[in-house]
């Protein structure tokens, strides 16, 4: 997206002067301005996200992991990790195919073992499928915010986005609420397949735990085989949505990452990075509609994304997931990057120069920029990005 230079300039600043909304809150500590009883959720949210289920809560029959922060762990409760999990599929009559017939397109690679006479073991990719992406555990660091921004401000942004610069512009992942049954913007996970933190929680909650709750109440068949499920030791609803709440309250009043310190370095980081086109998807600023939470409530935040998807070329995953083709993308948020020790989507790499290099698409012409900087530009711009 292209804005006139002062405005664009005036963004950068603002970000680097205050990093984040209000006081500087650390790496997984709550938003600052919670009233007594928003924090008493947030500590309470933190516990469960932080406990270790097994079968008898609900656990499996076939899972990724057994605790939400065993993945979002890196630097601090909520924060992503270097855990790359599985997606697969196959082209099938001209379209993606998910291969849910055999335990698509998420492959949990943990199980329950023994349970009812039937021996549950993890899955694998199965030998038909053609197509096999790694996915990155994202950090959730300030998430409440980018939750209480308005689906029309996303929509006013891919709107102006297209008006400056077509050649890089986003588009709205339109998707379904499964919580409202209303049309809304996907906004979370790599394909922005999800529109809100409840509904993530609750897709988390089974897809990566195999705990089914209210909004998510089938459970998912090991390898796709549903006649396993007969021996599932916890047919009943696992979850009455007590857990998925409190994921959710956890998630939404996590503090944002508290930004890079003034400096001369770092707003001349920021400047190349805005002058080789990076902010026309990595948006620096977004702002929050009214919200019932003061503390989120027409904030102005730092994610260095756009939350939209594009065409990323040879850079896409291949999987075709919510409203999102095998070549688009969301715009990974860039804030917190300093906590992050392997980039992309996959995980393929612990450079960020290689980061930016591999950008093909609508990102290829910035990352030539990038190439043709001198090499003490480089470095000013990749310490700009460590520093987030």
């Amino acid at each position: 997206m292209k804005h006139g230079k002062s405005f664009v300039l005036s963004l950068i600043g603002a970000s680097v002067l205050v990093g984040t909304t209000g006081a500087r809150a650390g790496f997984g500590d709550p938003v600052s301005g919670l009233t007594a009883d928003q924090q008493a959720r947030f500590v309470e949210g933190q516990e469960v996200f932080q406990e270790v289920e097994d079968a008898s809560d609900g656990l499996g029959p076939v899972f990724n992991e057994a605790s939400c922060a065993t993945c979002h762990i890196d630097g601090g409760v909520g924060g992503g990790s270097d855990r790359v999990e599985t997606r697969f599929g196959k082209i099938t009559n001209g379209a993606f195919d998910p291969l849910a017939n055999e335990g698509g397109s998420l492959m949990q690679d943990h199980a329950i073992g023994l349970a009812n006479g039937v021996d549950f073991v993890p899955e694998v990719v199965p030998g038909d499928a053609t197509i096999v992406a790694g996915r990155r555990t994202t950090p959730l660091f300030g998430l409440g915010l980018v939750d209480a921004v308005p689906d029309p401000t996303f929509r006013d942004l891919a709107r102006r986005e297209a008006f400056f610069n077509r050649r890089t512009a986003g588009r709205v992942a339109n998707v379904t609420n499964i919580a409202t049954g209303q049309p809304a913007v996907g906004k979370f996970g790599w394909k922005a397949q999800v529109p809100s933190l409840q509904v993530f929680a609750g897709d988390a909650y089974l897809n990566e735990m195999g705990i089914t709750s209210p909004l998510f109440p089938n459970e998912n068949c090991p390898q796709g085989d549903c006649t396993l499920l007969a021996a599932n030791p916890r047919p009943d609803l696992n979850d009455d949505g007590t857990d998925v709440a409190l994921f959710a309250d956890f998630m939404t009043f996590l503090a944002p990452p508290p930004g890079p310190a003034r400096s001369r370095s770092v707003a001349y980081g920021a400047a190349l990075f805005a002058g080789i086109g990076c902010t026309d998807c990595h948006t620096p600023a977004l702002q929050t509609g009214r919200n019932d939470v003061a503390a989120l409530s027409r904030k102005t935040f730092f994610p260095y994304s756009d939350f939209l998807l594009h065409d990323m070329g040879t850079l896409g995953d291949g999987i075709a997931q919510g409203d999102a083709g095998q070549r688009e993308m969301r715009t990974a948020p860039l804030w917190g990057l300093s906590k992050v020790a392997v980039f992309l989507h996959d995980g393929r790499t612990t450079s960020v120069e290689e980061a930016i290099l591999a950008h093909d698409g609508q990102g290829a012409r910035s990352a030539k920029r990038f190439q043709a900087l001198r090499a003490d530009q480089k470095q000013r711009l990749v310490s700009f990005l460590k520093s987030l």
